[in-house]
């Protein structure tokens, strides 16, 4: 049996609806610290010179380098610093007062970070983020950051050179930057889960996700997920469950449910439309499922869109 994969990724991020936002740079010299509030979105910086230490609330204080980048993916407090000890002062007012897109801390320009933002809708949350921990540090000297790094230097010379569409194709390299930080995190963490990022961690449950994520629609069995996987029923039953926190049907349940809650949010078709889209064979069975899952009936979710307590 041939099966087309998918990567679940791709699929949770155009899910969500990601979006980037370039900010203000900083650069900073001397004795410096800049104590932020708790960002409403995910934070991403990169230190494109000299060296600071990132303090985030709750977490140990993390030194960076040049090259290095990071995404705060929890709306915590956090202070970027030239180092320890050093009394913070607010970061509003200085980014309030930057001046050619820069803002400016300390004396001197021996550090200078690119900063930015990524926005998500509503699902981000259970979907994505609660399965990042509260940071995600790509050092910039490894192997894995060569492709970052090429997307700083091109941002930098769009930045710089101002050309038609400059801002646009910055924040386009700023959402590659994001999905191969993502890369980087899954490949050197493949304690990720459980969830469905744990899972892609996994090479046994990987393929199997890959699957279901091409075709959702289909009748899946155990049996043609294992086979997709190239291992017996029981591994494949044994491994979904330790890296993903539930069984491949029960996934494949909630995405269908993810993928119906989205078309209804769009107003994207009649629910007998949608219930075939996503692998129901009437409205009913779709409702059904709807409610056990969301906790509410599909008709009711399209009037007024809410959490739902589905988690892929």
């Amino acid at each position: 049996m041939s099966v087309q994969q998918v990567d679940p990724l791709d699929d949770v991020l155009s899910l969500v609806g990601t979006r980037s936002r370039l900010s203000v740079g900083l650069v900073a010299g001397g004795t410096w610290a800049l104590d932020f509030d708790p960002p409403p979105y995910v934070k991403f910086n990169a230190i494109r010179r000299g060296s600071c230490l990132l303090t985030i609330e709750g977490e140990e204080p993390l030194p960076l380098a040049e090259g290095d980048c990071f995404l705060l993916t929890r709306p915590r407090r956090f202070v970027l610093a030239s180092g320890p000890g050093v009394p913070p002062v607010p970061a509003g007012p200085v980014f309030a007062a930057a001046a050619g897109g820069i803002a400016r801390a300390g004396d001197g320009g021996d550090v200078f970070l690119l900063g930015g933002r990524f926005d998500f809708g509503d699902r981000a949350r259970a979907l994505l983020l609660d399965a990042l921990p509260p940071v995600v540090h790509v050092p910039g000297g490894t192997p894995a950051a060569a492709t970052l790094r090429w997307a700083l230097e091109q941002v930098d010379a769009e930045l710089r050179d101002r050309p038609p569409a400059a801002t646009l194709i910055a924040e386009h390299l700023a959402l590659i930057m994001l999905i191969h930080i993502l890369r980087v995190h899954l490949a050197g963490a493949p304690q990720a889960g459980p969830g469905w990022l744990g899972g892609l961690a996994d090479p046994v449950v990987a393929p199997a996700l890959r699957a279901l994520h091409a075709d959702p629609a289909r009748p899946w069995t155990v049996a043609e997920l294992a086979r997709a996987a190239a291992v017996s029923r029981s591994t494949l039953a044994a491994r979904f469950k330790q890296a993903v926190g539930q069984g491949p049907l029960d996934y494949l349940t909630g995405w269908r449910i993810e993928l119906a809650a989205d078309r209804l949010r769009r107003g994207d078709g009649t629910l007998a439309a949608i219930a075939h889209a996503v692998g129901y064979g009437s409205e009913s069975a779709l409702s059904t499922a709807f409610k056990r899952v969301a906790g509410v009936s599909p008709r009711e979710y399209r009037r007024v869109p809410g959490a739902i307590s589905a988690r892929p």
